[in-house]
């Protein structure tokens, strides 16, 4: 490809990838923001007659809006929104952007003395975005202490820093955990909470009342988007920024900075 080519086509991913991470996470936070006042309201209305209904009122744009939160849909609409196309467009434009920059353009390892050829460090960089995804899934699938799986989430986000920082540059190391991370995020909503919620839905449309569970699983999965999200974006804008890859001292300033995300997300979550 020629350079203009390249230039022009980087534009356009990266045009595209910034677009839709806007839209996935704005739409993320103003529902976890939703569900914030609806957990306010049900702690105001214990008292509140059975079957009296609560709204959250806003106002935008010269409209105002009611809304009601459903755990169980009594009737279901004609017309369902999902929101799911915003994190498939993230993911695919991030990742052809990390392929044409990293594993065509070469930025994946150093000129000279690299740990690994070309080829094995893309194989590793790829392998490392598949294991990310299985470990995660898993430790969180039977880890029943939320503090416990904090805690060797957070041991696996070093060792993932300090391997990307040892075989490639810092920043495709810096990149590299960026895409583990919306990985796991894009997963968790295709692959978990999508599910859940169509299995939902189906029941409804039978008659028989939908698995509760699967919806506070699928919810758990969100809130760990929620927290994920702010080490992701920091990521992508980290070249921008060499004293932080360029350090002698990378692996242990990524691994602080998403320190920092979670401790953001916790605060934007109570907001």
């Amino acid at each position: 490809m020629s350079p203009a080519f390249n230039e022009w086509l980087e534009l356009a991913l990266r045009w595209a990838h910034v677009f839709a991470g806007i839209m996935w996470v704005g739409t993320t936070y103003y529902f976890t923001w939703l569900d914030g006042r609806f957990s306010e309201l049900e702690e105001q209305s214990r008292d509140a007659k059975p079957g009296d209904k609560q709204f959250v009122w806003m106002v935008h744009s010269g409209g105002f809006y009611a809304v009601e939160k459903q755990k169980v849909p009594q009737l279901m609409p004609r017309t369902l929104h999902w929101f799911k196309w915003e994190a498939a467009i993230t993911w695919i434009t991030g990742f052809l952007l990390f392929g044409l920059l990293f594993y065509h353009g070469g930025y994946l390892i150093s000129l000279e003395d690299a740990p690994l050829a070309k080829g094995p460090a893309i194989g590793l960089s790829f392998g490392m975005l598949l294991a990310g995804w299985v470990v995660y899934d898993l430790l969180w699938k039977f880890c029943k202490n939320d503090a416990l799986g904090i805690v060797i989430s957070y041991a696996l986000i070093v060792l993932t820093a300090w391997i990307g920082c040892k075989y490639f540059t810092g920043r495709a190391a810096y990149l590299q955990l960026g895409a583990m991370l919306g990985t796991i995020m894009t997963a968790n909503v295709w692959m978990r909470i999508l599910p859940a919620q169509r299995r939902m839905v189906a029941a409804l449309k039978a008659g028989q009342p939908p698995n509760l569970e699967e919806g506070a699983r699928a919810k758990t999965r969100s809130k760990h988007n929620t927290f994920i999200v702010m080490p992701v974006v920091f990521t992508m804008i980290s070249n921008h920024y060499p004293g932080t890859y360029g350090s002698r001292y990378n692996w242990i300033i990524l691994s602080a900075l998403v320190l920092v995300g979670w401790a953001a997300a916790k605060m934007i979550r109570r907001a």
